[in-house]
């Protein structure tokens, strides 16, 4: 597309839009005989370039303590750090997103708004990686220095690339472009222009079917640069991105998932509160992206904004997930959002609902967090379905917080091992803090988190303000042994086994705290040790030790790492 032609587009974009503004406005809309549904106008709640570039020296800026937290089943740290490893005082960061590589879950990257300095709200593409497995973070820069950039969504391929994808805009002129990271770098290409709008969410298919590595983007239809279409795909590994279409209903503030089977499902909020639209042509880059009619999902609820613990954002976003495991509920289609209730004066509840028909019918909606008062807020919910089927659940919270009538939240978590239909037990994983303090220029913590699930942890990139700033965490979350009530400093191993399922080498990441005689061991389903390998003397810090198992039958192992007491198991799945 040509430059002449870009702009054309984009003066043409903005009388639509301010057409279909006025439309949405006027627009109401009643479901049922009792409840009248209330559906949030996106035109009230959008992107726009404000403040001034300001250059800020990282060098010069004063520095204090980064914020690291270890707890009994989790730890936190902070992510947009200094070539040293301390907080910077005067930035601020919000709105994570995160990609692992898939290939080698010990490298993974998270992105976000940067504000070099809190007196602007001029911001820009942000971001961080770890080589180490969330142990230790870099951050380099921003992508673009001194270039507006906003919403920033990142998502990975089967074979190890990571793709960036940046909302820019000028006035009311939105589009995006689409960074890529090559396996084995920690560089960005030039970038690749992606069509794209405001709040646009990105997924990518790591299926072995026809669609494998074919890129889909969604956003905000009311702001775009190709209105009336809001989507597009890319089917060549992002070297190009197809003209929009449209999606059936205009979801809007959701996000996209991929099925087993490459279906790909859309959701968010729409003129007809939640819904879920479906493409099994998608994966086909032979033929035109067409759409199932979409499914009304009843939450009840709808999406919060500009109030409460974030006044100048969303108060959540829709997620979708599906089961990709070969267990029991593989197939299930799930929707969450932190919602404001209709059936009672709960100002927000994380909300539920699942679909065992491909997205077709939906159950009842069904509450996450278990408080029993209706004058606490739980925000920014956020889910993700981890490979075997498990369902991983985070919000903020502000039940307990001992300042009522405040917004004081932390971080809670619960799972699901049964296709949603019950919840753990809700746990604590953070401490409280003051969303309200380090705004830049802006009073919000951005609209979303984010985070991936795996067989063994709940990995997020999320926005607090633990250290008095607003800036950007990753919290690893191991779902068997969370809870505040062991929320102190330990001395135990943090290990990691990738890959895993394991095929022919596996590869075993340790920390010691100090030196140290370990035992690295592995045993059957039956309690038999099938390897044992001691190392006499091993130094402080991080260790990775590759074991071959070419020779062990399919099956689920345990790997163990004693360090003189200090035990850590893990399970492996054997598929050779």
């Amino acid at each position: 597309m040509t430059k002449s032609n870009l702009f054309q587009l984009r003066i043409i974009s903005s009388i639509l839009v301010l057409i279909n503004i006025l439309v949405l406005q006027s627009f109401t809309l009643t479901a049922g005989d009792e409840d009248t549904l209330k559906v949030v106008s996106p035109s009230g709640h959008h992107e726009t370039p404000e403040g001034e570039y300001i250059p800020v020296s990282r060098d010069e800026m004063e520095k204090s303590p980064a914020y690291r937290e270890d707890g009994s089943g989790f730890f936190t740290t902070q992510v947009n750090i200094s070539d040293e490893g301390e907080n910077m005082l005067g930035d601020a960061a919000n709105e994570p997103s995160m990609a692992i590589d898939p290939t080698n879950p010990d490298k993974m990257v998270i992105g976000w708004r940067q504000f070099d300095t809190i007196i602007s709200s001029f911001r820009q593409a942000g971001y961080g990686y770890t080589l180490d497995g969330g142990d230790t973070w870099t951050f380099p820069g921003v992508i673009d220095e001194g270039v507006f950039r906003s919403d920033p969504v990142l998502d990975s391929d089967a074979d190890g690339n990571i793709f960036y994808n940046s909302l820019t805009a000028a006035g009311n002129n939105f589009w995006c472009d689409v960074y890529k990271m090559e396996p084995g770098d920690t560089e960005w290409d030039e970038g690749t222009y992606a069509q794209g709008g405001d709040k646009q969410w990105m997924t990518i298919d790591k299926t072995d079917g026809i669609g494998r590595g074919n890129i889909y983007a969604s956003w905000t239809s009311y702001y775009s640069i190709c209105y009336p279409g809001f989507f597009t795909r890319s089917v060549d590994g992002g070297d190009s991105y197809e003209d929009c279409v449209q999606v059936s209903g205009s979801p809007y503030w959701g996000t996209l998932a991929t099925g087993a089977d490459g279906t790909l499902y859309a959701a968010g909020n729409s003129n007809y509160g939640f819904i879920v639209v479906r493409s099994t042509t998608a994966q086909n880059d032979g033929g035109p992206v067409t759409w199932d009619a979409f499914s009304e999902v009843y939450l009840d609820g709808y999406i919060s904004s500009r109030t409460g613990p974030n006044p100048g954002g969303l108060l959540g976003q829709t997620w979708v997930s599906v089961d990709n495991s070969d267990g029991p509920y593989s197939g299930n289609v799930y929707l969450l959002c932190s919602v404001d209730r209709y059936s009672n004066d709960d100002p927000l509840d994380v909300m539920f609902s699942k679909s065992t028909d491909g997205g077709i019918t939906w159950s009842e909606a069904k509450r996450v967090n278990q408080d029993n008062s209706n004058t606490n807020w739980q925000w920014f919910g956020t889910m993700s379905v981890a490979p075997d089927g498990r369902i991983d659940v985070v919000w903020l919270d502000t039940r307990n917080n001992g300042a009522p009538w405040t917004y004081n939240s932390a971080l809670f978590y619960a799972y699901s091992i049964d296709g949603g239909e019950t919840f753990s037990e809700n746990e604590q994983v953070s401490d409280y803090f003051n969303p309200h303090l380090g705004w830049p220029q802006q009073n919000k913590m951005g609209d979303y988190f984010h985070m991936i699930s795996d067989y063994d942890y709940a990995h997020l990139a999320w926005a607090n303000t633990l250290n008095g700033e607003q800036d950007v965490y990753y919290t690893r979350i191991n779902p068997w042994f969370v809870g505040m009530n062991e929320y102190e400093k330990n001395e135990q191993l943090l290990l990691n086994v990738f890959p895993n399922p394991a095929k022919e080498n596996t590869t075993i990441r340790y920390k010691l705290e100090k030196r140290s005689d370990v035992a690295l061991e592995i045993f059957d389903l039956f309690g038999k040790k099938v390897y044992q390998n001691s190392i006499q003397g091993n130094e402080a810090g991080s260790h990775a030790e590759q074991i071959s198992i070419v020779n062990f039958p399919d099956g689920v192992y345990y790997v163990r790492v004693n360090a003189e007491g200090k035990i850590a198991t893990k399970k492996i799945v054997v598929s050779n």
